[in-house]
């Protein structure tokens, strides 16, 4: 068990969950569902059951670091890992892989973003420890196939290419997120499977990887491979972390290794990116309202997702169907669930028009 460790992503905006996810408070530090912890919080209490809490790392962005202290404060500070920039997964992770294999080069990861609901959670611990297992005896990169319970158009999707045998296969491809008959083409054949963004590897293994496939990643730290886990280490990361690509590991890895492997689960998943995926897993009302800690008339009204920041508020609602209804501080923002992708865009908007004013 030492030797398992686990990366927790935890630095990204969540602009799609605009206006709760904010710039300074994005939504990794949010609890969206009134349990007293937030997504972050659940994410390092579920994984800390398995793997040692001094094993768990946390990588962010520094303007975060104070919330994740303040959030997690038996992690030492050591445990909670810098970035200057932001610079997409890959960085993320052949950052995280250094600082591991100073402390352990025969470390076995789990990678996981810090903003996925789990239901059963046993099954996914369970799922866990057999990754980490396969992962110590194989030169693979493994990552986690969710059995798909509907064609769904917001996530990506790996294709199997044999037969599963006990619960691992070979992948034989990687697709971005489809339209929706190629997402229920997808689901009939039963050969392809969500992307979860959870990965699991040996250090060995992912900074082989690294440095096969994104050398100017790896030619970089290793300028400094000596600094890793001692004082240095955070002044050259700054010097050299925003000289990395911009790049997701599934782009700059996944799809391109010859070792890739995925297993294959099903442990009630959610990735929680967007207002429609909370929407799904959320307590509906007779008419299929979901109202998230928030006190609420609705008269002719149906298949809304309502959420205000201030408990104190009603919302009364009339004549809205599939709408999302979203208030906190000082935006409130109404737009149809179907256009949700457009949320981005709406902050950005506000952004040139307010300039920092509502982010």
């Amino acid at each position: 068990m030492k030797n398992n460790f686990c990366v927790i992503m935890g630095g990204g905006i969540g602009s799609r969950f605009w206006p709760f996810s904010r710039e300074s408070y994005p939504k990794q530090f949010l609890d969206f569902f009134g349990t007293g912890r937030s997504l972050l919080q659940q994410t390092v209490d579920r994984f800390a059951k398995i793997i040692p809490l001094e094993n768990i790392l946390i990588v962010t962005n520094e303007k975060y670091a104070e919330l994740v202290k303040e959030q997690l404060p038996l992690l030492h500070e050591s445990q909670i890992l810098l970035e200057p920039q932001r610079r997409n997964t890959a960085p993320c992770i052949a950052y995280a892989a250094y600082r591991i294999k100073a402390c352990n080069p025969d470390a076995n990861i789990v990678v996981a973003p810090s903003d996925h609901l789990i239901l059963k959670e046993n099954e996914f611990l369970e799922a866990i420890a057999k990754g980490l297992d396969f992962v110590r005896n194989n030169d693979a990169l493994l990552t986690l196939g969710i059995k798909p319970s509907r064609p769904e158009t917001g996530y990506g999707y790996i294709q199997s290419s044999e037969a599963i045998r006990n619960d691992f296969c070979k992948v034989k491809t990687f697709t971005e997120k489809p339209n929706s008959d190629l997402a229920k083409v997808f689901m009939e054949s039963g050969e392809f499977f969500w992307n979860s963004g959870i990965f699991l590897w040996n250090v060995k293994t992912i900074l082989s990887a690294v440095e096969k496939f994104l050398p100017e990643i790896s030619a970089r730290f290793n300028l400094g491979a000596d600094k890793f886990n001692t004082p240095e280490e955070q002044e050259f990361i700054n010097l050299h972390f925003p000289y990395c690509p911009n790049i997701s590991v599934d782009y700059g890895i996944m799809e391109k290794a010859g070792n890739v492997f995925m297993q294959c689960v099903d442990f009630g998943w959610a990735d929680l990116g967007t207002w429609g995926s909370l929407f799904d897993i959320a307590a509906k009302d007779d008419n299929n309202n979901a109202a998230l800690k928030t006190r609420t008339l609705l008269y002719e009204s149906e298949n809304n997702i309502i959420s205000l920041g201030n408990s104190s508020r009603l919302a009364v609602i009339q004549g809205l169907k599939d709408y999302i209804v979203a208030e906190n501080g000082n935006v409130l923002l109404i737009c149809r669930k179907d256009d949700e992708q457009r949320i981005k865009q709406f902050m950005a908007d506000a952004q040139l028009k307010y300039n920092e004013e509502f982010m």
